[in-house]
């Protein structure tokens, strides 16, 4: 059977090999695409120890919502080719619905649609699909009453992107109404960044290195020493503001504290709120990539 172009996208499409690698396949099962499939991954499978020690830090952040429950997830592939494949992003998409009731310890071993767990689910798309992929963290928010809403910046797809946010809201008042603050705020985080929730949350070795790191700076300065304990009180109370969520400004409005804002919304639905937590991921955020330079990547191409 003669092999076509159209016939290695098709099976590119299906399984996120390399051209060569799918070239390869269809030649050797006579151009059968449900047997290649099959030699993709039994070759993939041999080989996914050897892709294991490969750094991946492209991928996917996936979020899932259920009511008063919410999850956010990160797995990585080596690169954003591989994110834009469908099977990556269903599997990413399973794997964060299943993040709701399933904290780090236990994830890897949850059970899937198609009945593997997550680990063995893993290895199989490393085997098909040619590269390493790596379950790398998730996290989860509940609320008694109130929701968890999320925001998923550049999205590829639902759900589905670069930064992901989940914030959760303690409150009793009208969930339609909480979830459109919950959406708003969870925007203001992924573009403000702050660390902490409120200043009870800060921890206390993050302050003390930015105190002693402004008292050098202080005193680099020439700044007389009875005065630079008040300039490091003034430097660290900006710094919080910069750190902590209730101290920072709405970037939607531009002028209102969140903590005010959260004091408004309450009255307008007649109801406490309070924000009870939030969690934020940055795709790669962390990960040291290795980096390349021109002769490096010349040796590549003529190697």
């Amino acid at each position: 059977m003669a092999i076509t172009a159209e016939l290695v996208k098709k099976l590119r499409e299906k399984t996120g090999a390399g051209m060569m690698e799918c070239k390869k396949a269809l030649v050797e099962t006579n151009g059968d695409i449900d047997i290649a499939v099959d030699e993709l991954r039994k070759k993939g499978l041999s080989d996914a120890s050897k892709k294991s020690s490969r750094v991946a830090a492209e991928g996917l952040i996936g979020v899932a919502i259920d009511g008063v429950k919410g999850a956010v997830v990160e797995i990585n592939t080596e690169t954003d080719f591989v994110a834009r494949n469908e099977t990556f992003q269903k599997f990413v998409s399973e794997v964060a619905k299943l993040a709701l009731d399933n904290d780090e310890n236990t994830i890897l071993e949850a059970k899937m649609l198609n009945g593997s767990s997550v680990k063995d689910t893993l290895v199989d798309n490393i085997a098909v699909i040619g590269e390493n992929q790596n379950f790398r963290r998730s996290a989860s928010l509940s609320v008694d009453n109130g929701v968890v809403a999320s925001y998923i910046h550049t999205a590829l797809s639902s759900g589905l992107g670069k930064v992901g946010v989940i914030v959760a809201l303690e409150s009793t008042g009208d969930s339609e109404k909480l979830n459109s603050l919950g959406k708003q705020i969870a925007m203001h985080i992924a573009a403000a960044k702050p660390q902490f929730n409120k200043d009870a949350d800060i921890d206390p070795t993050v302050i003390e290195k930015e105190k002693n790191f402004l008292t050098e700076q202080a005193l680099a300065e020439g700044k007389p020493a009875e005065i630079v304990e008040k300039m490091i009180e003034g430097r660290l109370r900006k710094f919080k503001e910069e750190i902590v969520l209730e101290h920072q400004i709405f970037v939607v409005d531009g002028e209102t504290k969140i903590s005010k804002l959260i004091e408004e919304q309450s009255k307008e639905i007649g109801a406490e709120i309070k924000i009870k937590g939030f969690v934020t991921y940055i795709l790669g955020e962390g990960i040291e990539k290795k980096e390349e330079n021109f002769a490096d990547e010349v040796a590549k191409t003529i190697g």
